[in-house]
């Protein structure tokens, strides 16, 4: 099927994606041709995951650094790929990329401001989109993305790798045999101290510095600037979007409002301090809590928690919590208790007895391809569900409903903050539609 004959028959079905064309466009063997925009540290996880697949083609990336596209393109000579094009030069670069009539989808990883309007290009080009969290700063980016994606018939897929963690998958299998009975509670969050990613001294990743802006390094340049401007959950998706699976958001259930709750910022400045006392980057007001709580409401009578959490001392955890009537998952515990179940009553059981026995069967079929990958294997599970969507030419897993849903938490927070922690109505992006869809994520290995 040529593309803009899809793009024609996929716009009929605009509304919820119900009845996309099935079947594969491409032969099993028949590679789909990828263009990257932003190849810094995250966009490289995913060249380098594209790199490695004999069904996927590199045909271009994109990015304002040399620094960056000098380790990209290092990482293209070492694979043994030829003939892949760079485009640079401005912030505008991208769009050229997008013009090519011989890319099928697109992977964006660049700053967050960045997201909205080039995904929006990118679906006006009839092309796939894979955007790496979160989808866009305001409400209304949020609801241009899905009107985007339903008038143009392309699906756009947020990159949450946390969705195909082993222990998250674990517990979502053990949600669907019933073992923690009817879903109560449920929390998760991005608990990571992010101190030595927000500043360096322009010449490494991690650590070695207090600076952020034009003269640092990596996410220091940008995601720094967003602590000082915002109080809200930047980053919400990580917790929110395996929360979702677990309770059927957009697919029989939905968030219907939420209240968010800041500490006063003081880890950052702290930090600095310590660092290189009297440092003027000390002494900025940073407006972004070091610990912000939301509060979800749901369609179905349960309640999820969402935890910011990047500013302290502190290890990583996710914080998940999924507590039902008949036991319940503690992530920062690394224990299960089922009533009647467990090996004494009132008693954890180590989380890892649970999941070894219910380890979801994706994992277990797929687990040698997925060793060695990014984040624990996740990132092989997430980029392999995109690319098998775009191969069979059918909706992408994590569909544009759920990635705006996950990602809409940030502006919804920031304004229950403004406003003095009154509750914020959640916006329906499937429009009531979310009463009659089916909870199909990792059911099979079609596509996960």
């Amino acid at each position: 099927m040529e593309r803009r004959d899809f793009i024609k028959q996929s716009a009929v079905a605009a509304a919820g994606f119900a009845i996309l064309p099935s079947g594969s466009l491409f032969a099993a063997d028949q590679k789909i041709r990828l263009g990257y925009i932003g190849v810094g540290m995250r966009g490289r996880g995913h060249l380098n995951a594209g790199l490695l697949r004999n069904d996927v083609e590199v045909v271009a990336i994109c990015d304002t650094q040399e620094s960056s596209l000098k380790l990209a393109r290092e990482a293209i000579a070492k694979s043994g790929k030829t003939e892949v094009k760079e485009y640079t030069g401005s912030t505008d670069a991208y769009k050229k990329l997008l013009d090519r009539k011989d890319i099928d989808a697109v992977i964006i990883a660049t700053p967050w401001e960045f997201h909205h309007p080039q995904a929006i290009d990118a679906m006006k080009a009839g092309k796939y989109v894979g955007c790496e969290v979160v989808a866009g700063l305001s409400i209304k980016d949020h609801w241009d993305i899905v009107e985007t994606s339903e008038k143009t018939g392309v699906p756009y897929m947020t990159l949450e790798n946390v969705c195909y963690r082993r222990d998250v998958m674990a517990a979502l299998n053990m949600v669907r045999q019933g073992l923690f009975g009817e879903l109560v509670h449920l929390e998760g969050g991005y608990q990571h101290n992010l101190t030595n990613v927000l500043y360096n001294n322009g010449k490494q990743p991690y650590g070695g510095g207090v600076e952020f802006g034009p003269n640092a390094y990596s996410e220091a340049q940008w995601r720094t600037q967003y602590n000082i401007d915002r109080n809200a959950d930047i980053y919400p998706t990580h917790g929110a979007g395996p929360v979702m699976n677990y309770i059927d958001i957009n697919r029989g259930n939905r968030f219907t409002n939420l209240v968010s709750f800041s500490s006063k910022a003081r880890g950052l400045s702290s930090y600095v301090e310590e660092l290189s006392p009297g440092h003027p980057n000390a002494k900025i007001n940073y407006k972004n809590g070091d610990v912000i709580t939301t509060m979800i409401n749901c369609a179905n009578g349960e309640t999820v928690m969402l935890s910011h959490d990047t500013h302290l001392p502190r290890p990583y955890s996710i914080g998940f919590r999924v507590q039902g009537t008949k036991g319940l998952w503690m992530d920062v515990a690394k224990s299960v208790y089922i009533d009647h179940k467990s090996k004494k009553n009132d008693q954890w059981d180590a989380a890892s007895e649970w999941f070894d026995k219910y380890d979801h069967p994706l994992w277990k079929k797929y687990e040698k391809e997925a060793t060695g990958a990014g984040h624990g294997g996740m990132d092989w599970f997430v980029f392999n569900a995109f690319v098998q969507a775009v191969k069979q030419k059918k909706q992408t897993p994590i569909d544009v409903y759920d990635s705006v849903t996950m990602s809409v938490i940030t502006p919804l927070s920031e304004q229950s903050l403004k406003k003095g922690n009154m509750p914020q109505e959640f916006p329906d992006f499937t429009k009531g539609r979310w009463k009659n869809r089916k909870n199909t994520f990792a059911i099979d290995d079609s596509g996960f």
